[in-house]
């Protein structure tokens, strides 16, 4: 397609530049006596002919360069999609949500735009201006030198304006991604923003970074409102010129010459005006050329960015929900502590395995670990008897059934986000069972729809502790060999806490559960409890053991459980 865009582009420049070597016949002929209307009315036609010939092979070229335009874009928004798909939290983090998001959508568009004129531009511009100066170099020294001075005078200026914007074109991109993150800072935050009078302060946060884009934006503007005036002048010195040039040339020639040197001064103007405008089209892809440029880089930062987690080729075998952690430290990138460390135990098929801690314990970090949100720094997870790093992506993440410590919902309906991810062939039973289990029978069949009711952006029609229910039955509805509810319960009540560990037990007989929790009435029936403590695993056991064993353990249980309790339990 570019290939057929370029061949039209040229064979349209090479009709543009026909007209005025008609004119120029016209002209001839009108001044020539005994001229024969026919002669004039030929090449009247011919000059409409090339017009209109131009004209649809510009639509044509027109239309090939815009979906050429529009397919890179797609293909780009596509590969930036999913690369971002393939990163770890590591990489997310390193470009942040408001900047990936500026990248995939007005970097892209910057691209799209550059290409749907510039491409055009680019092949137009430099053939027509040195097709057109072939034209006229033979043609008057006087004529030539004229118009070499014009387009001096338009590179000075394009080399001014260069100096001064293209580093302001640079950084635009930059206070977009700001402004992106203020924007959705205040968006999802708006609640605590009312609830605390923030207005103001987020409306002083917002304008800094509004006033800097504007303000680069106004100076980019500034530099570019000169190129219109001084063009202007430029292309109507050159015209007064040529035919200042040209009167005084007609003047000082015999009675013979004049026709032609009249003709010629014709030509040459529409020739000099073509080579102009061609200086004119490329200094406004020139300005935008920068800023596409800051955007490619940036696309091709996210493109080139190699994920730190690879993955196997390893697809499974019989044993099923056997995790083991052998020796297994963990950091941050770039973080200078662990936040894990020398973490080894071992769940069987069939195991509820609990971790507790304090806040910042690891105990998300630990979980995050088995579906390889992060990589081990150094030991070993193994999934079944094989280090996850082994595995095929699909097959390993087919085993696992997660639910995030913050609920996460997506626009659609209860059923969508219940099936989401899993083949939906088992039909309303399946869904109907899950959201059983999950405790959320009650809540669903009141709203219009039951299964099918709408769900807003982020569950923003559901209470917290819905979205938890749903999530829930969305890991349940998986049937996974693996669960991990990481802080999952913590927005149910005790009844309804108690009552899905209760329907969980039964129906993951089968599976391997993790549960991360705060609440030690969540985990002290679980087979095996996990107790972190600044990233050491000080206890490990039953709920019984723990209480008599380890100490930290026995520190929670009594900010939540009386003495009488505990003693019950010893």
């Amino acid at each position: 397609m570019i290939l057929g865009a370029l061949v039209f582009i040229v064979f349209q420049v090479w009709l543009d530049l026909r007209l005025p070597e008609y004119m120029k016949e016209i002209t001839t002929l009108l001044q020539t006596p005994n001229t024969e209307m026919k002669d004039i009315w030929h090449a009247g036609l011919m000059m409409f002919a090339c017009a209109l010939g131009s004209f649809f092979i510009a639509v044509i070229a027109g239309f090939f360069t815009a979906k050429i335009a529009a397919s890179i874009s797609k293909s780009l928004r596509g590969d930036i999609f999913e690369k971002v798909h393939s990163f770890s939290f590591e990489e997310i983090g390193k470009f942040s949500t408001p900047s990936l998001i500026t990248r995939s959508t007005n970097d892209i568009n910057q691209i799209q735009m550059v290409i749907s004129m510039g491409l055009i531009v680019l092949v137009r511009a430099p053939v027509m201006a040195i097709w057109a100066s072939m034209k006229i170099l033979t043609k008057n020294w006087q004529w030539t030198a004229a118009t070499g001075g014009a387009i001096i005078l338009i590179v000075v200026l394009i080399t001014v304006i260069t100096l001064f914007a293209i580093p302001k074109f640079k950084v635009v991109q930059t206070y977009t991604d700001n402004l992106n993150r203020v924007t959705r800072e205040n968006l999802t935050g708006i609640r605590v923003i009312r609830a605390y009078n923030a207005e103001d302060y987020q409306n002083e946060k917002f304008e800094k970074h509004n006033t800097v884009l504007y303000k680069t934006h106004l100076f980019i503007g500034k530099i570019m409102s000169l190129i219109d005036p001084v063009m202007a002048t430029v292309m109507s010195g050159i015209n007064l010129s040529i035919y200042y040039i040209g009167a005084y040339l007609i003047e000082a020639a015999g009675m013979e010459s004049k026709i032609d040197l009249f003709s010629d001064t014709v030509v040459f103007s529409s020739y000099a005006m073509m080579v102009i405008m061609s200086f004119l089209m490329l200094t406004f892809i020139f300005f935008m050329l920068p800023r596409a440029s800051v955007s490619a880089k940036r696309i091709n930062e996210v493109l080139d960015t190699e994920p730190r987690i690879h993955y196997g080729d390893y697809k499974g075998n019989d044993i099923k929900g056997e995790i083991e952690f052998r020796n297994v430290n963990f950091k941050y990138p770039d973080a200078g502590d662990y936040v894990l460390e020398d973490i080894s135990f071992k769940a069987n098929k069939g195991e509820t395995i609990a971790i507790i801690g304090s806040t910042g314990s690891g105990k998300s970090s630990l979980i995050n670990l088995i579906p390889r949100f992060f990589d081990v720094t150094s030991g070993e997870v193994l999934i079944d008897g094989v280090n996850v790093k082994e595995y095929d992506k699909k097959a390993l993440l087919d085993k696992i059934g997660y639910v995030s410590q913050k609920a996460v919902l997506f626009s659609g309906t209860v059923r969508s986000n219940i099936e989401y991810g899993n083949n939906p062939e088992n039909g309303d039973s399946a869904v109907e069972k899950a959201i059983e289990i999950a405790q959320g029978k009650e809540f669903i069949n009141e709203k219009t729809g039951g299964i099918d009711a709408v769900i807003a952006q982020s569950g923003q029609n559901l209470s917290g502790g819905q979205k938890q229910r749903i999530s829930i039955a969305r890991a349940i509805h998986r049937n996974s060999e693996i669960l991990i509810f990481d802080d999952s319960f913590s927005a149910l009540d005790y009844k309804t806490d108690k009552q899905l560990r209760h329907a969980l037990n039964k129906h993951t007989s089968n599976s391997t559960v993790f549960i991360v929790a705060q609440r030690i009435g969540t985990i002290k029936d679980a087979d095996k409890i996990i107790v972190l403590d600044e990233g050491r695993a000080v206890g490990i056991g039953t709920h019984r053991e723990l209480i008599n064993n380890c100490e930290v353990y026995r520190e929670i249980a009594l900010s939540q459980l009386s003495k009488e309790e505990l003693e019950d339990v010893r």
